[in-house]
């Protein structure tokens, strides 16, 4: 993670197209408008488009725009994705969905930086940053003819990968903070607590739909949850029923004998609190972060009782 917010940074300011590689879930639309809020570009528009859900037959009017009375139907006109992104950036999201049709109309669009909308023959010149994002293998789809070549070197300039949930194990217990402080704001609730061995069976989870399945999986459980805490049985089946099996070798992970993150994390806030009486101004300075971020964690593993003056 650290490595994807340098790249990010490095990118940010600059107006390179960036291909961001990664599994469905992992934050690829995420780290592209990162890039676009650390962009000078920062005050024009951020258009996302999924590629996978447009039609072949309107391809180019919701891309290049169209001229009124185009088409049976085209009542008005307008600008399309492209324009619509001018001064500002155009995320192409499942890029590697498009037929090869629309992959040379919209190549020929990106080496002249020009648009032309259906009915019209003027052409339109456009100033966007381009910002591409898939989860397939380009680079295999290229060999099989499933993707333009002059397509993949065009929007393969610098390649930024999101890496899956389950390379990351020790980003869970802050991902699941976020996602409860998220939700207690949302229905204006006390933050809940994480009971014992939450963390350790969502850790065992494989992940495959990565951190938008974990939000899921966090609100599924905070939803159903009936006490001012989450419990095993208020998570999904699936993450239940991975926290019975036989823990696996996997990096990570919690293995006989090991322990988490979490659990050393826990740990050590319940023995600044023991030094400093329970003070958390105190708590914070001997471990190193800031109060609030710590009050947050205190909250979310349950040490409320070892604050002074004790939280009820």
């Amino acid at each position: 993670m650290q490595s994807l917010r340098s790249r990010v940074r490095a990118v940010a300011h600059r107006r390179c197209t960036v291909l961001i590689e990664g599994e469905t879930g992992t934050g690829k639309e995420l780290v592209a408008r990162h890039i676009h809020a650390g962009s000078r570009r920062r005050g024009g528009p951020f258009v996302p488009v999924d590629c996978s859900t447009l039609p072949q037959t309107l391809f180019e009017s919701q891309m290049f725009g169209h001229m009124k009375g185009a088409f049976t139907g085209a009542q008005q006109s307008t600008l399309g994705f492209i324009r619509s992104a001018e001064g500002g950036t155009l995320f192409l999201d499942e890029i590697g969905e498009l037929p090869l049709a629309a992959q040379a109309k919209l190549l020929r669009c990106l080496q002249e930086r020009v648009v032309v909308p259906v009915g019209s023959s003027k052409p339109v010149s456009v100033d966007v940053r381009l910002i591409a994002a898939t989860h397939r293998d380009l680079r295999a789809m290229v060999k099989r003819g499933e993707f333009r070549q002059d397509l993949y070197y065009r929007i393969d300039v610098v390649k930024i990968p999101t890496p899956p949930l389950r390379e990351r194990i020790e980003d869970i217990p802050a991902l699941m903070e976020h996602f409860i402080i998220e939700l207690a704001e949302l229905y204006g609730e006390r933050v809940k607590r994480v009971g014992t061995g939450v963390i350790q069976a969502v850790a065992r989870y494989g992940w495959p739909g990565n951190v938008r399945e974990l939000s899921n999986a966090v609100e599924h459980a905070y939803i159903l949850s009936m006490q001012d805490q989450i419990v095993l049985a208020d998570l999904p089946g699936a993450v239940t029923k991975a926290a019975q099996e036989e823990p696996q070798t996997s990096p990570g992970i919690e293995v006989q004998g090991l322990t988490t993150l979490a659990q050393v994390e826990a740990e050590l806030i319940a023995k600044a609190l023991r030094v400093s009486g329970g003070n958390q101004s105190k708590a914070s300075e001997l471990i190193g972060i800031e109060r609030h971020r710590l009050h947050r964690k205190i909250v979310l593993y349950g040490l409320e009782d070892m604050t002074h003056p004790p939280k009820h």
